[in-house]
Formats: C-alpha cells, sequence, structure tokens
C-alpha cells in the first residue's frame, strides 16, 4: 500500500494517552492525532507533542469557532514552536447546537465562517512577526490589528492547516483552502470515491489548485481483535453513536442504512444513552462504516482506501466500550501498524 499510516490514539489518562502516542510513534504512525470533545484539542496537542520525536502531531479536529482565529492562530504557533514544526492544525465546524448551546459560540453559516477563520489564520500567521498591519473585513470574522508584533521566531512561516468536513459544501471549501481534508471518522471507501473525492477535486479546480496539493485524510474508526466478532461489537458503539445524530442522515442513507438509523435515533429519543446504542447497530452497518475485525480482515479492508486517499486516521472506538475493551483493542491496533509500516512492535 501507499498509503500513509496515522493514528489517534486513547487514554483514560494524558499519561496513558502520551505512552500509546509514543508506541504508536515507535511502530510507524506518521501522525499522531487528537480529538476535541472530553479533552481540550490543543492542550492535548502539547502533551502528545512533549511525548514523541518524529511522528507530526495534529488536532482532528480543534472546534474552529469556539476559540478567536487570533488565539487559534497563537495556539498553533505555540505548539509548532514546542513539536519543532511537526504540528498540523486540524480544525472543524462542529454542528449548530454544540457551539451555540454548549460554548455560546456564534455558528451562522459554517461554511463562509469556516473560509474566514482560515484566511486571518493565515494573515496572521504572515505578519504577526513583522508588526505589519492586519485590516481584514468579514460577516463573521473581522480582524484589526495595528501595532502588534510577536516577538518570538516561527518554527515556520506558516503552520498547515487541515479542513474536517463530511458534506458537499464543506468539503468543496477544504478541497480550496485547505493544505488537508480530514474526513469523518465513518467513511467508507465507496463515500470517498463517489461523494468526497468528486467534492474535493470541485474544490480544488475553483482555488487553481493540483490534486498533490491537498492531503486526503480519510479517518477510519478501528477496531482490531482475534474474535472478529468481538471487534465488531466494539466497533458498533460509535456507529450508534453517530447514527444517533439526524444531521447525519443522507450520509447513512447513501449507504442503505436509513432505516436502521431511524431504528438508532428512535432508540436513542425512547431514554438509551448515546454512548449505548451499540446493540441495536446490525454487524453488516459496521462492516460497511468501519474497519473492524481480525487484523488479517482490517488490512484487507484498509487496501481499499488506497489510491483514494492519501493518509488513514486509525482510531479505536470511543462509545460503548469499557476501558480495558479500548485498551485491549489500541494494543491490537498498534500491533498491526508495526506490521503495516516494518515498525517496532
Amino acid at each position: 500500500m501507499t498509503i500513509r499510516i496515522t493514528y489517534g490514539p486513547w487514554g483514560e489518562t494524558l499519561v496513558e494517552m502520551c505512552d500509546a502516542a509514543r508506541r504508536a510513534e515507535e511502530a510507524g504512525a506518521a501522525v499522531v492525532w487528537c480529538p476535541e470533545l472530553h479533552r481540550s484539542a490543543t492542550v492535548t496537542a502539547a502533551a502528545l507533542g512533549t511525548a514523541t520525536k518524529r511522528a507530526d502531531v495534529g488536532t482532528a479536529i480543534a472546534l474552529a469557532f469556539t476559540r478567536s482565529p487570533m488565539t487559534l492562530a497563537l495556539e498553533a504557533l505555540d505548539l509548532d514552536e514546542l513539536t519543532g514544526g511537526r504540528f498540523l492544525l486540524g480544525i472543524g465546524t462542529g454542528v449548530r447546537a454544540l457551539n451555540e448551546r454548549w460554548h455560546n459560540a456564534r455558528f451562522g453559516r459554517p461554511a463562509p465562517h469556516l473560509r474566514e477563520t482560515v484566511r486571518n489564520l493565515r494573515e496572521f500567521w504572515a505578519r504577526a512577526g513583522t508588526g505589519g498591519q492586519i485590516d481584514l473585513d468579514g460577516e463573521y470574522e473581522p480582524m484589526r490589528l495595528r501595532g502588534y508584533r510577536r516577538p518570538f521566531p516561527q518554527a515556520r512561516p506558516a503552520v498547515p492547516v487541515y479542513l474536517a468536513a463530511l458534506g458537499p459544501v464543506l468539503t468543496r471549501l477544504a478541497g480550496e483552502v485547505g493544505d488537508g481534508w480530514i474526513s469523518h471518522e465513518l467513511c467508507s471507501p465507496a463515500y470517498l470515491r463517489e461523494q468526497s473525492t468528486r467534492w474535493l477535486r470541485a474544490g480544488l479546480a475553483a482555488g487553481g489548485r493540483r490534486r498533490e496539493d491537498l492531503d486526503v485524510v480519510v479517518s477510519a474508526l478501528c477496531a482490531v481483535d482475534a474474535n472478529g466478532r468481538r471487534a465488531r461489537r466494539w466497533a458498533a458503539g460509535t456507529v450508534g453513536f453517530y447514527a444517533s445524530v439526524a444531521t447525519y442522515q443522507d450520509f447513512f442513507a447513501f449507504h442503505g442504512f436509513a432505516a436502521e438509523q431511524e431504528r438508532v435515533m428512535a432508540t436513542f429519543r425512547a431514554g438509551t444513552a448515546a454512548d449505548d446504542l451499540g446493540p441495536v447497530v446490525p454487524d453488516r452497518m459496521v462492516d460497511a462504516l468501519a474497519l473492524a475485525g481480525t487484523a488479517a480482515e482490517v488490512r484487507e479492508r484498509l487496501a481499499a482506501y488506497d489510491g483514494l486517499a492519501d493518509t488513514v486516521k486509525l482510531t479505536p472506538p470511543t462509545h460503548g466500550v469499557t476501558a480495558e475493551e479500548s485498551r485491549s483493542c489500541q494494543e491490537q491496533i498498534i500491533t498491526m501498524i508495526a506490521d503495516l509500516t516494518g515498525g517496532t512492535r
């Protein structure tokens, strides 16, 4: 395979997560990624940056609208300095309820909002060290800086910006302005080939860019165990968690799972917690949307992304599983990464 293997480490504590990142790096993972839901993505990235030496460290993703663009730009510069130029800033919009109800953040129209955020990041990085004036208009993120100069050297002139997207509008934006695109954690080869790729191509064309200008990162929910049935049940909880969200109806319908998603949502509405929906998710739904099974089965399914994506981001299940199950799954994924890359187990 020509696809680059990367990993999103898990840990009950930051110490355990850092140890997993270090071992994934030794196994051959080219990037270690950290999410933002139960932890701060940027603080976690700082921890992973000190635990690793060679692998890039990326956020997958940091929420784009819950920090100001200037704060996000400064955090990215600090992380790039901390890692010696190994930081990748992955950002995404999240959904409206998360932004407005959880964070009291403005959401608006996500695509124009995200476009202005990326513009501000790059303008700030270009001028922060020179004292140059910044005067940007915008519906969501106007920026006015005069007399500001950041008196520290930058590890690089700019930090790579990866945009996470699922639907057509934001995916096209990623193709147009992103250094990379990060798919949803459930992204089948069929969806990548028939939907995401054509949207990315449209974005690249709109931006006058080439395919090699964009790192296409497919996120893959991954569960590995000698007992393939058990691995599928581990993955089912995360599939169920996402299926409970009505925003993803088009995605599940594309795969022929509209009825299955409706059952999951009905179970959720009836009072079952979002983390406990795995029993409603059939194995065939897991097989279509995740890399789950024995190591041999997962490696075979992983090969289906070769030629479609540049990079795969493997992440273990995080919903509907115990800490011991996550730990066991993670150990087997790291071993598989070593087998794939020739790294150290």
